[in-house]
């Protein structure tokens, strides 16, 4: 049987195929590629070094890319695809983090929190990986907030004002709400404690590892205050929550800032429910805050009342209501209620006078030093006949709601990191973690 040529082949294939296209190498150029990028900061042309794998954690188990790479002397190795990569969060994907941060924030610890990554998402991070990722993403959600990212889907227009009655008046109202709370810290102490235990396993193991990171300044206190801030409409449909680490200055201006946000100004009715605290009232001054009233928490003046019940009659069964003490406080708490600030201090000086007893006396007039200094926010009978709120509730559940997380059995935090975890439980209080991380996505694509 004769042999046929290549070439013969490649005609005869031709001529039975006139749409198919010539097979010779003459008739098909090589397609030029194109020239080695220059480096981004240097200018420097770039030697192609081929592709490189990179493996990529997603919501979907892990992934692997080819990425070329490229190489010049004194520059070093670059591969433009990780600029693109790293938007995206580098080797672990956005979808991954938002699963790592919304499985942290309802367990009790970074390995549970692993553990049921596992089990939800059929990918592994190690407890302390998770750490790391949930705490950048904290620290990202606060950069956001502070550069106007994060969108907010209602503002002062959403907010109806009630009557006493509970109907809508057609008008608007905004409520400011904002405390402290005390967050457990790292001492420094605690931190060389640490790592002298860290170096003392690593000597009876006998193992080279890599040395310890350089170590972070520890706190001078095991408890430090940080600052909530939160706005609110009526019903509490609508909030915006902020957490901050910073003293009262940084919380006045996420005040300002927040704000602005809400569309404060724009409100027609704008009231602040705080615990008395002289550092709100000033920087609702220095922050020109344009709040028509300030009142003072029912709860903290209660609170007070309370105490002082126990310092004059002592322990009583607070199911009694006959007893001396719970018929004083009820009755107190009634004037302040229903009739304001002179009749509640009148009441209270005419008690203190009938009192016997060098601490009991200090205790009364501790009650009536600290009702007549916030004379200016006891207006609970005002208050109620125009429909306002006298409790700060949505603030002081916010308060619980943010530090739950970080108050476990033995927790202390650096205080960035806490409140970076903090900031993203106000995310999600606030109703914006889907949109924040809509965008996220969207600036990553």
């Amino acid at each position: 049987m004769p042999v046929r040529s290549r070439s013969a082949t490649c005609s005869l294939n031709s001529a039975r195929s006139p749409t198919r296209p010539p097979c010779s190498s003459a008739s098909r150029p090589l397609r030029r590629l194109p020239p080695p990028p220059a480096h981004p900061k240097t200018g420097k042309r770039l030697q192609n070094k081929g592709p490189e794998p990179f493996t990529v954690l997603t919501i979907n188990g892990r992934i692997t890319l080819s990425r070329r790479r490229y190489f010049a002397k004194d520059v070093g190795s670059f591969t433009p695809l990780d600029t693109w990569i790293d938007s995206a969060e580098a080797t672990i994907s956005l979808g991954a983090r938002e699963m790592a941060c919304r499985l942290n924030l309802a367990s009790r610890n970074f390995d549970k929190a692993a553990e049921n990554l596992q089990r939800a998402a059929q990918f592994s991070l190690s407890g302390e990986s998770l750490r790391q990722v949930v705490e950048a993403e904290g620290k990202s959600v606060q950069k956001a907030a502070a550069t106007g990212q994060i969108p907010l889907d209602w503002d002062y227009r959403d907010c109806a004002a009630h009557d006493k009655g509970g109907k809508e008046t057609g008008k608007t109202r905004v409520y400011l709400g904002s405390d402290g709370v005390k967050v457990p810290v790292v001492t420094q102490e605690e931190k060389d404690a640490r790592r002298a235990k860290i170096r003392a396993k690593r000597r009876r193991e006998g193992k080279k590892c890599r040395p310890l990171p350089r170590p972070r300044a520890g706190a001078d206190q095991r408890y430090k205050e940080f600052k909530i801030v939160t706005y609110y409409d009526e019903l509490q449909e609508h909030r915006l929550v902020s957490v901050t680490r910073g003293d009262h200055e940084v919380a006045g201006r996420l005040m300002r800032r927040d704000g602005g946000r809400v569309g404060l100004d724009k409100a027609d009715d704008k009231v602040g429910l705080i615990d008395g605290a002289d550092w709100i009232k000033n920087q609702k001054e220095k922050q020109s805050l344009p709040l028509d009233d300030i009142g003072l928490d029912f709860y903290h003046l209660s609170d007070y009342a309370h105490k002082t019940k126990r310092a004059v009659y002592g322990e009583e069964d607070p199911k009694d209501k006959a007893a001396p003490g719970n018929v004083w406080v009820a009755g107190v708490l009634h004037t302040a209620k229903h009739k304001g600030y002179e009749a509640l201090r009148d009441e209270l000086v005419a008690w203190k006078a009938i009192l016997r007893g060098r601490k009991k006396r200090q205790a009364a007039e501790a009650l009536i030093r600290y009702v007549t200094d916030r004379r200016e926010m006891i207006k609970y009978p005002q208050f109620l006949a125009q429909g306002r709120q006298i409790g700060s509730g949505p603030t002081e559940s916010m308060c619980k709601a943010t530090t739950l997380r970080i108050k476990g059995v033995g927790m202390r935090w650096d205080a960035d990191n806490a409140e970076a975890i903090m900031a993203l439980e106000a995310l999600e209080q606030s109703g914006a973690w889907q949109s924040y991380w809509d965008n996220r996505l969207a600036q990553a694509a």
